[in-house]
Parts: C-alpha cells; sequence; structure tokens
C-alpha cells in the first residue's frame, strides 16, 4: 500500500509525513481568538485542552474540528451544529439518540436487530442495516476514529466533552461512507488533577445508570482517567402471554485513558476500552393478512396497528450478547510550522444473538446468528500554513476489516424448544474482508479582502472481498476494487465580523460491495457499484443584537446517483424460496433548507431552535419483480415511493433557564422536537400499471414500515449546590412527556411477515450526581 502513496503525485514530504506518527486532533484556542484564514494554535496545555469548548454555551465561544482545524462554530463554513458538555447535561441527554431533531434534517434510531446499533440519517441520506456489509451513509467518529458499521454506534453521553453534527458529504477530510454527514464525538481527555465526576440515576421501567470518571495525576507529565459505566432496563414491551416485561439490556463500558506529555511539543494519548453488553432483540408483530404467515398464526397477532399495538409482544425468548474492545492511540508534535497528526484505532467485537423475525407465537422464523468483526485505522495529517492567507491540511488513510457471519435457521418448524444450531443443517456462512487507502488535502485561501477560497479533495481506493456458503457449500464468492475522488470547493465571504454568507460544491462517496444475503450462485459473486452524491450548498451565519442572537441557514440540493436499495427476490435455488440482495437503482434528487438560531434575551435564559425541510424523489427506481399475474420476473418501477428516513420536516424549540441561587443554581429546561412522519424501507403497498409483463408501477411503500408524526416533550429540572466542598446535583427528568407512541423500525419479508420496534414511550426519574 506504502508504494501506491509514493508512486502519486503527493510531495516527497508527504511520504515522509507517512512515515512518522503524529497527531494534531485535539487543538483548541481561547475564543474567538483564530481568524479563518490564520494557521491553527499551537498545541495548549492540558487545563485549556479540556476546558475550551466545554466552560460557555456561547455558539461564538465554541471550537470545533469539523474541518480538521481549530475555528469558531460561527466562522466555518460548513453547516455544523455543535452541542458541547453543558448543553448536554442541562438536556439530560443519555445517547445518541437524543441529538434526533437538535441538528436540522437528523434522525436517529436505535435497531434492535444489531447490538447498540443505530439507523442514523442526515439529509434524508441512510441506509439502514445491521449486517457488517452494509457500511452506514453518515459516519460516526469517536475521538478521530470512524466506526465502521452501524453496531456500537448508540453511543452513552457521559464522558462527553464536544459533538458535532456536520451536514452534508464530508468525504474530503472524513472519506468513504460519510455521504450524509458525520456526527463528530470526541470525549474528555484526562486533566492531570485529581477529580471524579460520578452519577447515578434511576427511571421508569427499572432503568437504572451508574456512572463514573475519576482523573488521577501521575507526576508532571502523565494524567490518567478511568472511567465505567453501567446501564441496565427491563425493557419498554410487555408479553402478552404472561405480562413480563420485554426488551430489556445491560450494557457495561469501561476503561481509562492515559495522556503522556514528555515536553511542550508533543503528547501521546492512550484510550483502551471495552463494551459488553446483554439484551432481549424483542420485536412486535406487523404481519397481516396478505402475508403467508397469517395463515399460520393466531388471528389477534395479524393486521395489528404500528401505535399502541406495537409494545405487546407474543413472541419466543430471544437473548443476545455484545463484546466489544477497542483501542485508539492519538498522538499530537508541534515542529514549528507544520503540526503533525496520527490517529490510530483498533476495534474487535464478537456476538451472538436469537430473534424471533416472525413475532407471533407461532414458531415460524426463528434465527441464532453468530459474528465476529475486527476494524483498524490509521491517519496521518499534516497541517500549517503558507503565510496569514493560506493554510493546508493533507494526510494519508488506511482502514481495514475482516468479518464472518454463521446464521442458523428455523422455517416453519413449529418446534420452539429446539436450538436452530441443532435444527438447521444448512445454516449460512459469509466471510467479508475490506481494505481502503486514501489520500486527501484541504486548502484555505484568502485571496482577497474578506473573501476565502476553500478546496480539496481525497482520492479512496476499495478493495472488498465475500464469500457466501450454505451447509458448509459455497454458493458464490466474489472480490472487486472501487476508486473515487471525491472533491470539494467553496468560497465565503464576510463583509463585517457578524455576518459570512458562503456557497459551496462537494461530492461524497459509498463504496460498492457484496450481499451477504444473496442465496443463488449468480447474487453472491455479483458485486454493486458505488453511489455518490453531488451537494450543491449555499448558507449564511449571522450574529445580531450585539451577540445576542445567532442565525444560522442553509439551502442544499443533493444529485443521488446509482443509489445502493435493498430488493427482496424470488430465488427459486434458494431455500426460503426468496433472497435479499443489494443493487444500484437509480437516482434521486433531494432539497432542503435549515435553519436553526440560538437567542440569550435575558440574563441565564437561553432559547434556541432548528427547523429542516426536506423534498425528495427517485428517478429511474426500476428492479425485478414478480408478476401478480403469471409467476414471471417483470419490471417493477418504484420511482413513485418516498425515500426512506426522509421526513417532510424536522423542527425542534429549546429553552433552559438558569437562576443563581444562596446555594448554588437551579436549571430548567424544556425541550420540544417534531419529526415527521418517514418510511422505514423500500416496499410495496400495491401494484398498478401492466402487472404481467411490466412495468408494473408500485403505488408506495407499505404503510406498515411507516413511522406517523412524532411531537415528543421532554424537560428536566436541575439543583446544583454544594456538598461538603464538592459540586453535587440533582435531576429531576421526563422524555417523550406527551406519551407520543409509535415504531422506530418497520419491515416487510418479501409476503410472509412484518416486524416492528416502537420507540421509548414516557418515562421520567431522578438523577444524582456529584463532581469534584
Amino acid at each position: 500500500m506504502a508504494s501506491a502513496f509514493v508512486r502519486g503525485a503527493w510531495p516527497h514530504t508527504l511520504v515522509k509525513l507517512a512515515l512518522s506518527t503524529t497527531s494534531l486532533t485535539w487543538i483548541a484556542a481561547p475564543a474567538m481568538a483564530q481568524d479563518a484564514a490564520s494557521a491553527p494554535a499551537p498545541v495548549p496545555a492540558r487545563a485549556e485542552t479540556a476546558s475550551a469548548t466545554s466552560a460557555s454555551i456561547d455558539p461564538n465561544e465554541i471550537i470545533v474540528s469539523a474541518r480538521r482545524r481549530s475555528e469558531t462554530l460561527q466562522e466555518t463554513p460548513v453547516a455544523i451544529t455543535a452541542v458541547n458538555a453543558a448543553m448536554i447535561e442541562d438536556k439530560n441527554a443519555l445517547n445518541i439518540g437524543d441529538l434526533m431533531g437538535t441538528a436540522p434534517n437528523l434522525i436517529i434510531t436505535n435497531q434492535s436487530s444489531g447490538a447498540a446499533a443505530a439507523n442514523l440519517s442526515i439529509r434524508g441520506l441512510t441506509y439502514a442495516d445491521v449486517e457488517k456489509s452494509a457500511e452506514p451513509t453518515v459516519g460516526v467518529v469517536v475521538d478521530g476514529v470512524f466506526i465502521g458499521t452501524s453496531t456500537g454506534q448508540y453511543f452513552d453521553f457521559f464522558d462527553i466533552e464536544q459533538i458535532e453534527v456536520l451536514r452534508g458529504p464530508q468525504g474530503t477530510l472524513f472519506g468513504r461512507n460519510t455521504i450524509g454527514g458525520v456526527v463528530n464525538i470526541r470525549r474528555t481527555r484526562p486533566t492531570g488533577e485529581w477529580g471524579v465526576k460520578a452519577e447515578v440515576s434511576y427511571g421508569r421501567f427499572d432503568t437504572l445508570a451508574t456512572r463514573a470518571v475519576v482523573n488521577v495525576p501521575l507526576g508532571d507529565m502523565i494524567a490518567l482517567k478511568g472511567f465505567y459505566f453501567h446501564n441496565e432496563t427491563d425493557g419498554w414491551y410487555r408479553q402478552a402471554q404472561d405480562g413480563r416485561r420485554r426488551g430489556g439490556a445491560n450494557n457495561e463500558n469501561f476503561g481509562a485513558s492515559l495522556l503522556v506529555t514528555p515536553s511542550d511539543t508533543f503528547e501521546a494519548l492512550l484510550t483502551v476500552e471495552k463494551q459488553v453488553q446483554d439484551f432481549d432483540p424483542v420485536l412486535g408483530v406487523l404481519t397481516n393478512s396478505g402475508d403467508a404467515f397469517c395463515a399460520l398464526a393466531p388471528a389477534e397477532q395479524c393486521n395489528r396497528n404500528t401505535t399502541d399495538d406495537i409494545y405487546t409482544v407474543f413472541g419466543e425468548p430471544n437473548a443476545g450478547n455484545y463484546s466489544a474492545p477497542s483501542a485508539t492511540l492519538e498522538m499530537n508534535l508541534d515542529v514549528g510550522k507544520v503540526k503533525l497528526t496520527s490517529v490510530t484505532g483498533y476495534r474487535k467485537s464478537d456476538e451472538w444473538q436469537t430473534q424471533d423475525f416472525d413475532a407471533s407465537e407461532t414458531d415460524l422464523y426463528y434465527v441464532y446468528r453468530q459474528q465476529n468483526y475486527e476494524q483498524f485505522s490509521q491517519e496521518l495529517r499534516a497541517a500549517g500554513d503558507f503565510g496569514p492567507s493560506f493554510d493546508y491540511v493533507v494526510g494519508a488513510y488506511y482502514f481495514s476489516s475482516n468479518y464472518d457471519l454463521d446464521q442458523w435457521t428455523r422455517v416453519t418448524a413449529f418446534s420452539p424448544g429446539v436450538d436452530p444450531r441443532e435444527y438447521d443443517d444448512n445454516p449460512q456462512h459469509v466471510e467479508g474482508k475490506t481494505r481502503s487507502v486514501a489520500i486527501f488535502g484541504d486548502f484555505n485561501w484568502a485571496f482577497a479582502d474578506k473573501f476565502r477560497l476553500s478546496f480539496g479533495g481525497r482520492f479512496t481506493r476499495d478493495k472488498k472481498s465475500l464469500s457466501n456458503a450454505f451447509g458448509g457449500v459455497q454458493i458464490g464468492e466474489g472480490s472487486d476494487t472501487f476508486k473515487k475522488f471525491t472533491p470539494k470547493i467553496g468560497v465565503d465571504y464576510r463583509p463585517n465580523d457578524d455576518v459570512m454568507v458562503y456557497a459551496s460544491w462537494s461530492r461524497g462517496y459509498r463504496s460498492g460491495g457484496f450481499s451477504p444475503r444473496a442465496g443463488s450462485p449468480a447474487s453472491a459473486s455479483q458485486a454493486y457499484g458505488p453511489e455518490t452524491v453531488d451537494s450543491y450548498e449555499i448558507g449564511g451565519k449571522f450574529d445580531m443584537m450585539g451577540g445576542m442572537l445567532q442565525v444560522n441557514l442553509a439551502g442544499f440540493v443533493s444529485k443521488y446517483n446509482d443509489l445502493q436499495q435493498n430488493t427482496n427476490l424470488f430465488c427459486a435455488v434458494c431455500a426460503t424460496q426468496n433472497e435479499t440482495v443489494t443493487t444500484n437503482v437509480g437516482s434521486a434528487t433531494i432539497k432542503g433548507i435549515e435553519a436553526d438560531f440560538t437567542l440569550r434575551p435575558a440574563t441565564g435564559l437561553t432559547i434556541s431552535g432548528a427547523l429542516g425541510l426536506l423534498d425528495s424523489k427517485f428517478k429511474g427506481f426500476v428492479v425485478g419483480g414478480i408478476s401478480p399475474v403469471t409467476g414471471a420476473v417483470i419490471p417493477f418501477d418504484f420511482s413513485g415511493n418516498d425515500l426512506i428516513y426522509n421526513p417532510d420536516m424536522t423542527a425542534s424549540l429549546n429553552a433552559t433557564y438558569s437562576v443563581p441561587t444562596s446555594f448554588g443554581e437551579v436549571v430548567g429546561n424544556l425541550g420540544y422536537r417534531y419529526i415527521g412522519r418517514y418510511d422505514q424501507q423500500i416496499s410495496i403497498a400495491g401494484l398498478s400499471g401492466d402487472t404481467t409483463d411490466g412495468p408494473a408501477i408500485v403505488t408506495g411503500n407499505d404503510p406498515r414500515v411507516r413511522t406517523d408524526e412524532q411531537n415528543l416533550l421532554d424537560a428536566s429540572l436541575t439543583t446544583r449546590f454544594d456538598l461538603a466542598g464538592t459540586e453535587a446535583h440533582v435531576t429531576v427528568f421526563g422524555r417523550n412527556l406527551l406519551d407520543d407512541r409509535g415504531t422506530t423500525h418497520g419491515f416487510t419479508v418479501g409476503g410472509l411477515f412484518g416486524f416492528g420496534t416502537g420507540r421509548e414511550p414516557r418515562t421520567y426519574g431522578v438523577t444524582l450526581g456529584v463532581k469534584y
């Protein structure tokens, strides 16, 4: 791989950089200290780094690293929402799902078919799948490391310094599989001083969370941070047969970070951690009278609604276990004119789970899935400037992953007591590999007074392979290489210190691959191609009323080409008579408008809000389907269907009021989020047109995979006070106070059955915490 870089057109200095192991991820500067066209600030002292982004909730004070530089939020010509530690605490946000609605056009739901798995959509771009070969369209980056699968993305928010939600393709600096955007999560660093932050929370559904972070100084040059998080719940589903709670989980996350600073110009941060989760991946039944399995299940378990009914479940007991150790090494070196960066990441996961996919009490479709996954990544960067008007970030990136899956299935066995591993003598075995290398550069040039040009690009080469076998007999194997250059160019104009307007064009790229659910030799060995997005955006950031009001606006058009979509097809040679394959199916256009604001009308009062509007449509989405008249394969046209996870509108309004008291302060927070209805799967509601010879016109997605409009009201009241020299707090909180119920995930399977999961109903609780 290294020789490929040497042969490229990059300067010899970049080749030297590729042999070094250094880093510049955690630069922070005092508020408003860095002009947008200047070079990145030097690596600061530990205390400055730890506090720069968490000490204030003023957006002008927030330092972001969205462009791998230290810039204030309002100076960054990118559509970005930043949430720092103080905001998270005031909102009593628990995990990444609580971000939904906070940023415009952002959807985040939990996927029960995988451990700590998230379905993320930004600006209507998503790919909701838990298979390890199915790479996300929205990247989740934790401490500079990209998480390569949706499993493990549903992140805890206790030990967080800042979160940045970058909207739109981020292919230049963050790489492939970020065509929708990036959720960039930065955790706190060791402080080098004695300190403890601990919290215990108890809420509805017997939800108990205990969390602690301990900082320990180990001399002048070494600082240690240890952390432990525990979260358990009985779940919010009820088993119809006996009334017990279902959907419970027990999650443990623990580890340590070691920060070494032998000099003012070098530092190294090593984080080692492990996440362990035991969970019940329960599903609600969505099978209706048009599905074959409805005739085999009790009548009351068919034709159920997707609101209240989804919380009563009938299926067999399920269980799952997820174990994921990981390590991150970040190193910083300041050599004067150039700041050097290295971020090394390693992540491994072992998981197994059983799941009753038909979700009825009749034993119809029950599986045992066992998976192993391993990823390694290395990023090298150099950042600097050529005078006051030109700065740069250049680098190289390597990523590799390996995974394997074994699945045993009971299909219409009517034998609930039999282990699938004993029943199925023809189990599926899948193995996959990915190797990816990239070089990139991003540049700022202040070419005229008040004008700046931002430009850059990334060249990525991916090699993927996958083999698929049933019962030890290989049915298909494929290997392919995908290459893409993803450029970006933009210009911004600052007529004064309070206004910035910008325009940009960027291209995002999501790699091609192979279908792990393919059941025929032809499908298993056939690669699907990459998909790309060309995004055109204009925007503005405005400080008004003497800094009392900040308003950010953006409008965009995204041209989505060669879409990758899962399609369920009839398969005569497959054991289940159908297979799910991924294909490139045409194009889509997504248009949108986004706005967010922050207003401070009085001391202690902050009001913020966000609005996202989307308009999207498919073009040329035609795939093969089975004629209901002849049974032959004919063209099915899905162009009239809605894109998934694509609500017409998202909106939020949040108010935080802090009142000082004789003993400390009282902070109240009230937040409202609106999420418009959206579909969760490309499916078939009905057919028109020529259903004999084609094309048959699909009349929309199945209504069972559609979530209704959501009106989510959250509130918390926090009292902070001194307790024997220690800062303490008590928080009373409520989430989804309107008890708005419905699905977060719905899926139908080829005319056989349907299933879904429900969002968290009304919940409430109390949190006690200390910090010193």
